[in-house]
């Protein structure tokens, strides 16, 4: 999938944006800053992932949007 990088236009996607930070932290068992660099600085997942596809990610369960996420970094060869 080809994503153009993208802001954060609202509260809803800022909320969804830290529920998804925090979820893959805690499923990672590492402090949340440490996804959010890896999400922002070693990648452009947050913004190049999430953000666009903020009106269908945010429809799935947690489960899946956090396996989805874990499984996008393995992808890139993120590390945290």
């Amino acid at each position: 999938m080809l994503h153009c990088e993208e802001k954060i236009k609202n509260a809803r996607q800022l909320e969804f944006a830290i529920f998804c930070i925090e979820n893959v932290a805690a499923r990672l068992g590492v402090n949340a800053e440490r996804i959010y660099e890896a999400l922002t600085r070693k990648s452009d997942i947050l913004s190049g992932y999430i953000v666009p596809e903020y009106e269908i990610l945010h429809t799935q369960s947690k489960e899946y949007i956090v396996d989805d996420i874990i499984e996008l970094m393995e992808e890139k060869g993120v590390e945290v």
